[in-house]
């Protein structure tokens, strides 16, 4: 398939268009796949794949394109380039160049991916941080487009992005992973949200799990086990998340399921899977550690696991929303209370899994459908007040009629208060944030404060 349509393709006042697609996992990759083949974007002289390799170690991790499966996406592309390769010896996560180089690193790229005075257009995920960043401050002129891998983009910009770059972003491109829920993301630069198509995402995954090696035979009825290695990400510390993965299995197990499968996210160590082993053995179970690494939606589409059972892994929503199969989340709400700062970008996610999805353990139900949007609005707004002021009505409204004892969870009554907001400190008091007498006592109280432990 060539993604080239012509001698005049994505020409612009006599100038080839060259499209730039940024991705970093296999699952981006196959969502911009699913996206090309709807025709979600305008034809072009080029189309270039830029992998980033954001492993904490590159070198000993698989970049995308060494995947198994990514063969068949292969071919929506002219070229597959590596930013990698361009930056080394930096690393992409931690890089940008300095504002009076942007300029020679542009030359620099022009020349090393053959642009010519080519007319770019930048597809990135990730836009908050690097390598999104630093790409989209190189190209200056570039138009850019977003696209979603995964849930966070329900939730508000993680900080404030450059204007320079944000009025430059014309859509955002998201699976449809929460049906009826619209994204957050970049809406203070009003960015229009797109969804892709459902169907061309799952064509697509079919093609990926063709291409997968043959997989060891899972067992029939068998639950799996999404693991996600969050004491990488500073959320759980190791002996937490072997702990968080045993109570996946005791509650499968418990819902009467004699085979597990456990699928450990790549870079987790290896003696998560040790663990589980002697937990199975204690319980008397099978269980078979997935070591190949592959989308779980591989799974999904070759396996068909009875139950999927995970934390807040996207996993979970593709596995209900698209393959239709039965799902449990387990340890959302302590994670709630333990995100920290509380704008940490992955708390929407959490919310998602924890309002949406059943319980493993039973513990608990889910939150009303029809309530949903009101709760990741206001979620979103006590996350990011600064970027969303617009959104304060919504938010004090879902805050006077729905807070209670389920939906409590998902807010800090500190940070409720500190944004004068229903839920905070008692409504007879409420004036107090935004009486400037009230804060100036506090002011004077702490600076005594801090005095005499001087």
């Amino acid at each position: 398939m060539s993604p080239i349509t012509g001698a005049n393709a994505g020409r612009i006042n006599g100038r080839k268009t060259t499209q730039i697609f940024c991705a970093s996992t296999l699952y981006g990759v196959a969502t911009l796949a699913a996206a090309l083949d709807s025709g979600c974007f305008p034809a072009a002289g080029r189309r270039l794949l830029l992998v980033c390799n954001n492993a904490t170690n590159p070198e000993t991790a698989p970049s995308v394109d060494e995947m198994p499966g990514f063969e068949p996406l292969r071919d929506r592309f002219d070229e597959v380039l590596s930013w990698n390769d361009a930056i080394s010896p930096f690393h992409p996560s931690a890089w940008s160049p300095r504002p009076d180089d942007v300029p020679l690193f542009e030359r620099y790229l022009r020349l090393l991916w053959d642009l010519g005075d080519d007319r770019v257009e930048i597809v990135l995920e990730s836009i908050q941080v690097n390598p999104a960043q630093a790409i989209a401050g190189i190209f200056t002129g570039a138009p850019v487009e977003v696209y979603a891998d995964g849930l966070m983009s329900y939730g508000p910009t993680r900080n404030k992005i450059d204007p320079l770059i944000g009025t430059r972003v014309r859509r955002l491109l998201h699976l449809d992973l929460v049906p009826g829920l619209v994204p957050i993301l970049l809406t203070e630069f009003e960015v229009p949200a797109r969804t892709v198509p459902a169907s061309a995402f799952l064509k697509v995954l079919g093609q990926v799990a063709e291409a997968v090696p043959a997989l060891p035979a899972l067992p029939d009825d068998s639950a799996l086990l999404l693991g996600q290695y969050l004491s990488a990400l500073d959320i759980l510390s190791a002996k937490e998340e072997e702990d968080l993965h045993v109570r996946m299995m005791r509650g499968a197990v418990a819902r009467g399921h004699r085979s597990v499968v456990f699928k450990p996210h790549p870079s987790a160590p290896a003696r998560y899977s040790r663990v589980l082993e002697a937990e199975a053995e204690k319980l008397g179970v099978e269980l078979t550690v997935l070591d190949t690494p592959v989308l779980a939606e591989v799974l999904f589409e070759k396996a068909r696991p009875a139950l999927v059972v995970g934390c807040f892994s996207t996993g979970l929503f593709t596995a209900s929303a698209f393959y239709e199969l039965p799902v449990a989340r387990v340890g959302t709400e302590p994670l709630l209370d333990r995100l920290t700062p509380y704008q940490n970008s992955n708390r929407v996610p959490v919310v998602l899994a924890d309002a949406l999805l059943p319980d493993l353990e039973e513990k608990d139900t889910s939150v009303a459908a029809d309530t949903l949007n009101g709760l990741v609005t206001a979620v979103g707004f006590v996350m990011q007040p600064q970027l969303l002021p617009e959104l304060r009505p919504a938010a004090e409204n879902y805050l006077r009629t729905h807070l209670d004892a389920r939906t409590q969870r998902y807010f800090k009554r500190k940070r409720l208060t500190a944004l004068g907001l229903p839920g905070g400190i008692p409504e007879r008091l409420s004036f107090l944030p935004q009486n400037s007498t009230a804060r100036r006592v506090v002011r004077r109280a702490k600076a005594l404060r801090k005095a005499i432990k001087r």
